[in-house]
């Protein structure tokens, strides 16, 4: 079992760093992106991105600043560096050497300019959406960009796995990069809803903080079965049977 989560706009190369750590496996598609970036203009960048001059100013300057090969001193694990609040649920800063262990074999993080990370893999500060029309080459975007190549790193990492399964934990926006025609696992949709008037709905915010917080609790009870997700119940939410199918899970609180 694998789960993906998308990942946040906000980022934070300090503080704890773990010892170990792993390289990017689509490094080098990373690099032709960060090589194209890197010719814009701050104005180029704000218009692209949609975002503030500032913001624009500020990853301009991430971009000249990329460079290889990454490595803790101009680079940080992954799950370390998101902040936002998915990770806020996931909390991995409070993670033991052995749960850092468990999340490297159990948790990929979908990117824009990485394609797919390991929670250990090394990175350097970005901004680069998924959703963003970036043509590059022969690709009008960067869901044409990686094409097949993040499912494909995704089916060598759940080969010969007992249980062949693909939690959804990330966005829509995300998610769209995964191929399901050439996936070889199943796919299983979690779901956050909270009870507003007598409905249950989708709430984006605590969404955002629920998937990292359903990634905690697999990291943190070693869970490696589906059929154990069932059981979370943190911070209140439930698992809803009369909700919920094969394909999807919802989790649901008052």
């Amino acid at each position: 079992m694998i789960l993906v989560l998308s990942p946040s706009k906000t980022m934070t190369l300090e503080g704890h760093q773990y010892p170990d750590f792993t390289l990017p496996i689509l490094l080098e598609q990373s690099l032709e992106l960060a090589e194209k970036l890197k010719k814009l203009r701050p104005g180029q960048i704000a218009k692209l991105m949609g975002i503030s001059n500032k913001l624009a100013q500020l990853n301009w300057q991430r971009y000249q600043d990329f460079t290889t090969p990454f490595n803790p001193d101009n680079a940080w694990q992954a799950l370390l560096a998101f902040k936002g609040d998915v990770y806020s649920g996931l909390d991995a800063e409070t993670f033991s050497d052995a749960d850092l262990t468990f999340s490297q074999d159990h948790i990929r993080i979908l990117s824009g300019l990485y394609g797919v990370l390991k929670p250990l893999d090394l990175m350097q500060a970005y901004r680069l959406e998924m959703g963003t029309k970036f043509a590059i080459g022969g690709s009008k975007n960067l869901y044409q960009f990686w094409n097949s190549r993040v499912t494909e790193s995704l089916n060598y990492d759940l080969k010969d796995r007992e249980h062949s399964v693909l939690v959804n934990l990330a966005s829509d926006e995300y998610f769209k990069i995964i191929q399901p025609k050439i996936l070889q696992a199943q796919i299983l949709k979690i779901s956050f809803k909270e009870n507003k008037n007598g409905t249950y709905k989708v709430i984006a915010i605590h969404a955002k903080r629920a998937r990292g917080l359903m990634a905690n609790f697999v990291v943190k009870n070693r869970l490696d079965n589906a059929k154990d997700l069932k059981s979370f119940d943190s911070e209140g939410y439930e698992f809803n049977k009369a909700l919920s199918s094969t394909e999807e899970l919802v989790f649901c609180r008052d």
